[in-house]
């Protein structure tokens, strides 16, 4: 399950939109540093077509699927807690239940 944590007003080439920011379930991730586990969710945003009235009214809603790592060309992220620079090779998207990637309506050669 995924839960819409909260919306943020974001700017697009075509002007203002509403995005969602959905969190998934509770995982515990090894630490690569020290070996000890810690407590972590998956988080990403999404685009909606909801006004902010109705986004609001989405906070707390649940949704069948889960936040999956997809790898994506290589971009920096700066820590926003230090500041420190690293580069990530990956981001997080929803996936419905019952998704299906879809077949590209053409061959390749």
């Amino acid at each position: 399950m995924v839960r819409v944590k909260s919306y943020a007003l974001r700017e697009g080439d075509n002007g203002h939109y509403v995005s969602l920011e959905l969190e998934g379930d509770l995982e515990m991730v090894q630490s690569a540093n020290t070996g000890r586990f810690y407590a972590t969710t998956r988080r990403c945003s999404i685009s909606s077509t909801f006004d902010e009235i109705t986004a609001r009214k989405m906070v707390g809603k649940e949704l069948a699927g889960e936040i999956v790592r997809v790898q994506c060309e290589p971009y920096d992220y700066t820590n926003p807690d230090t500041g420190e620079v690293i580069q990530l090779a990956h981001r997080y998207d929803y996936r419905p239940e019952g998704y299906k990637q879809k077949e590209p309506d053409y061959e390749m050669a």
